[in-house]
Order: structure tokens, then C-alpha cells, then sequence
């Protein structure tokens, strides 16, 4: 062991040692000091809950014990990242900082430039390397894809061998509740974590989902009962880097795992990816819609409406259940969270920065490129997708037709019958009598009248979209944005004009074909 030509590998959203090349070119330079710094900004922002670093935490106690059988075991600091490099500068002679390149929020970009200018003046090396399919500084989304393609069919990095270490103290890790995280969002106390974090528990998830929970993959991914097991629930560990796509892609290939179920699977991988990358080549749509003309469509949201949608007490069943069941354990499937943004974006009417934070908090699997593309798209505020506004009865009634999801998290309605579970504003004064709920009294009356509230919220998108100037500004968010469907595919603002179609009533509404993400978020 040495204080000298000390080599750091500083892990953020990539806790693994598997398909790891900052580890194995740090491995290869000098001494090694794995470190992750836990800190305070980050971890008290309004996107952050202590169900997020309860996950870490996990992830953090199997990569020290990963680390350890290595030679050199995880170090945690805690503190902002410049102030604990510094102290460690000060202790040792740092050669070198190796490190994934991360697509995070507009905390974690400032932050990775304060250490990059720190590095700089204290004259020590930083070295990036791409982490997925996201490409750092990418001129064109023209042949995007054959990038993803060609990063995904190159061999997972195997781990070093051994590691030579750096002669320093190892500290305990703490929890959310010596951080004080628990008293950020006091609904956390009541939240049953259903995952854990860490390289055994994702390697068994995608095992099992491989060897048999997938091949029902397609026809169990709506109802959000079901999904629970059909759906890969391997979305936490690829948030956090415990698997990379890349070691995702290379199983599923090498198993017995194939046809429809996995070429869908494959194509979600592609699309985690595609929507990352547009946070990271335009990291303002954290704080601004894509298309500027959407900026002021729906004004100051309604505090009493995002209150009651939150709690889950909107009086629409299937939406109150979801929201619950998602604030029980983090987790809820696609076309439910679809369907929540929907409802809070053309229902109540809210702007989709007035939910984005709680949202953030709510999901165990938290990626701001995903996150933040998906809650603008499902709020109809980039242009080029066609607004998909959900019907929460139907809803209802499609996904979960006998009410039991809805019984199982909205207990208030544990005894009415199925024939008005979805509508329980509907049942006769006998009806209700029998079942002892008084729909307003013991559970509220629909906060909103969909029908009419969704006419609005057509006429109102209608209106920009009909513009004369929507029309160039999209163009300009599908050429910075918009998928190319096919490796190579190369296809201009004036092809995109070409595909534009007409929604009902003459409506213009922009529909790129190849852009159908709507349909196709990683679950």
C-alpha cells in the first residue's frame, strides 16, 4: 500500500464492478481508491427521498463487499464532492479521477464541472468513459442508433483480477436516518420498500425474469397487479448502475429467452437510452418545456386539485389506487404512470413541473432523462407526439375489471360491488345504503368530470398547435430530438414536415412515426 500515484474511481450512478472500465483502467494506472461521496445538496433536493439512498445503500454495502474480495473495499465520504477530494489531496498524491460520464440533474451537472475545474487547477487527471447508450456531445441524432447498436454488441468488461489498495480508514455507511432523510417527506415513514438494491439482487431479477417471468412480458405489462411480477423490475438496478445495459443485452442474447417477448424487451433497453439522451443534449428541459409555445398553456396549478391527486383522493378509484399502491412500495408499471400524468396534466389541468418533483421521489427507479422527457411528452408540451389522454374509468374497468387492485388500496370502497367499483358516484341510495359508503362522505366524489375536462384540455393544445409558428418549433424538437427508428436512418426536418397528420376535427396534430416512446418506456 502507497499514498502515491493514487488512482480514484469515483462511483455515482454505476455501483457495480462488472462491465466497469473506469475500475479496470484505474486498476491498470496505479493504487486504487474506490470512492462514492455521499452528499448533502443532492440528497436534500426535492427530487431526493430516503427510499432513493435506502436502495443505495444496498447497492453501496454489496459493491464494498464486491470491492473487498478485490483487494481494495469501497470508501464513503460524506460531504460536497470538491471539499472531499480536497481533503483527500491533501492526504494523498492523486494522480488520476476515473469515473462514468452521468446524465443527472442540473445539481449533479454543476457539480460534475466544480470537480472538473478543481481537477484542472490542482493539475490531477480526470478520465470519463460513456456509460450506456447515452452520447456525450453528440452532434445529430442521425445514426444515433447504430451508436447504441455498436456500444451494445461490444463484450461486457470483465473485472480486474485484483486491486492494489490505498492505505486509508474504512467508515461505516450511513443510512437515510442518520442523514436525517427520513424527515425530508414524512410519507416516507409509511413506505414498504418492495426492492433491494445491490449486484446479487439485480443478477437474480434478470435471471428470473429471463428464465421465466418474461416470456408473459407482453401480455401482462398493463394491468398494474400483474406487472408487479411480468413486468423485468429491473429498472432500479439499471438507475443505479448495478447492471448495465450493455450486460442486459449480452444475457438476454446468450439465453433461451427469445421471439416477441424479448424483442419488445430489447427495444425498451433502446428507448431508456433514447430518452436519457435528450436530458443530455438539452439539460434546460429539466426546467422548461421543449417546445417554448407550451411555456404558459395551463398557468398556476390548482393547490386543492394537486393536493387530492397526490393523496389519492381524487375520487376516480383506479387512479387513487394507483397513486397509493405507488407510494407503498415505489413502483408502479408504465401505462399507470402514463395514465397518472395524464390525469394530473389534462384532468386537473397541472403543469407538469408542479408534479415532477413528487413524482421523482415516489419512484425507487428515479432517472432524470427519463423522467423528465416522459412527464413533458405525457403532458403534451414537446410537439411532436400526439397528446394520449387516458380515461381513468376505462382504465378501470380494462386493467382491472373485477376491482380487486382498486379494493386492495382504496379500502373505503372494500365493500362495494363490483358492478360500481369503478363509479361508485353511480350506485342508488339502497346501494349505498347496503354497502355503508356514502360516496362524499367516506370517499370523495370525482374531483373533476373527465369528459369535460378533457374537452378543454383538447381545445387548449389545440390552439398552439394550430399556430402559425408550432410548426417550426417543431420541426426544431424533432431534429434535435426525435428517434430514428432505424440504425442509419437519416431523416430530415422537411421528411418530418411530410409525415405531419391532421387529429380529429382537423385538428393538426404531429405525429412522427418513428417517435412512438409514448408506448415504450423500460418497466
Amino acid at each position: 500500500m502507497s499514498n502515491r500515484n493514487v488512482q480514484i474511481v469515483w462511483y455515482k450512478r454505476d455501483l457495480r464492478i462488472r462491465d466497469h472500465a473506469p475500475l479496470n483502467r484505474a486498476a491498470l494506472a496505479g493504487d486504487v481508491l474506490p470512492l462514492y461521496i455521499v452528499e448533502p445538496a443532492i440528497l436534500s433536493a426535492d427530487d431526493m427521498d430516503a427510499m432513493h439512498f435506502e436502495f443505495i445503500r444496498d447497492c453501496l454495502e454489496s459493491l464494498r463487499e464486491s470491492l473487498t474480495a478485490l483487494g481494495a473495499p469501497l470508501i464513503v465520504k460524506t460531504g460536497e464532492a470538491v471539499a472531499v477530494f480536497e481533503s483527500l489531496a491533501q492526504r494523498f498524491e492523486i494522480t488520476a479521477i476515473h469515473c462514468h460520464e452521468e446524465t443527472g440533474n442540473a445539481l449533479t451537472f454543476a457539480r460534475d464541472k466544480s470537480v472538473l475545474q478543481w481537477a484542472r487547477a490542482r493539475g490531477i487527471d480526470i478520465h470519463e468513459v460513456p456509460n450506456n447508450g447515452v452520447v456525450r456531445r453528440l452532434g445529430s441524432r442521425d445514426g444515433w442508433a447504430s451508436i447504441w447498436a455498436q456500444r451494445m454488441h461490444q463484450d461486457p468488461v470483465e473485472p480486474p483480477g485484483d486491486l492494489s489498495a490505498v492505505a486509508i480508514e474504512v467508515d461505516e455507511i450511513p443510512d437515510a436516518r442518520s442523514l436525517n432523510l427520513c424527515h425530508l417527506h414524512p410519507a416516507v415513514e409509511k413506505r414498504q420498500q418492495t426492492q433491494i438494491g445491490g449486484e446479487g439482487a439485480a443478477w437474480q431479477t434478470l435471471e428470473s425474469f429471463v428464465a421465466e417471468r418474461g416470456h408473459r412480458y407482453q401480455r401482462e405489462i398493463s394491468a398494474p397487479a400483474i406487472a408487479r411480477r411480468s413486468c423485468s423490475r429491473l429498472s432500479p438496478y439499471i438507475a443505479y448502475g448495478v447492471l448495465s445495459i450493455r450486460q442486459i443485452v449480452d444475457y438476454v442474447g446468450r439465453s433461451n429467452f427469445t421471439g416477441r417477448p424479448a424483442s419488445a424487451f430489447i427495444s425498451r433497453l433502446h428507448w431508456h437510452c433514447h430518452f436519457i439522451q435528450k436530458l443530455e443534449s438539452e439539460p434546460d428541459i429539466e426546467f422548461r418545456c421543449f417546445n417554448p409555445l407550451y411555456e404558459t398553456l395551463r398557468g398556476a396549478p390548482d393547490p386543492k386539485k394537486l393536493i387530492a391527486w397526490q393523496q389519492g383522493r381524487t375520487g376516480y378509484p383506479f387512479v387513487d389506487a394507483c397513486i397509493r399502491s405507488l407510494q407503498n412500495s415505489g413502483w408502479i408499471n408504465f401505462r399507470m404512470r402514463a395514465m397518472l400524468t395524464s390525469f394530473a396534466a389534462y384532468d386537473l389541468w397541472l403543469d407538469w413541473r408542479s408534479f415532477r418533483d413528487f413524482l421523482a421521489r415516489q419512484f425507487i427507479d428515479y432517472e432524470p432523462g427519463i423522467h423528465i422527457s416522459q412527464l413533458q411528452m405525457q403532458s403534451g408540451v414537446t410537439g411532436i407526439n400526439t397528446p394520449r389522454m387516458y380515461n381513468p374509468v376505462k382504465q378501470g374497468y380494462d386493467h382491472d375489471p373485477a376491482g380487486e387492485f382498486i379494493r386492495e388500496w382504496v379500502p373505503e370502497l372494500a365493500n362495494v360491488p363490483t358492478l360500481f367499483i369503478h363509479e361508485p358516484w353511480k350506485m342508488s341510495p339502497l346501494e349505498i345504503a347496503e354497502t355503508g359508503m356514502q360516496p362524499g362522505t367516506h370517499y370523495p366524489m370525482p374531483i373533476v368530470d373527465h369528459q369535460q375536462a378533457i374537452r378543454h384540455a383538447r381545445a387548449a393544445i389545440a390552439k398552439v398547435r394550430n399556430s402559425d409558428a408550432h410548426g417550426s418549433q417543431a420541426d426544431a424538437v424533432f431534429v434535435k430530438h426525435g428517434s430514428r427508428k432505424r440504425s442509419g436512418d437519416r431523416q430530415s426536418a422537411s421528411a418530418y414536415r411530410q409525415r405531419r397528420g391532421k387529429g380529429q376535427d382537423g385538428r393538426r396534430f404531429d405525429r412522427p412515426a418513428a417517435d412512438h416512446g409514448q408506448l415504450s418506456l423500460f418497466e
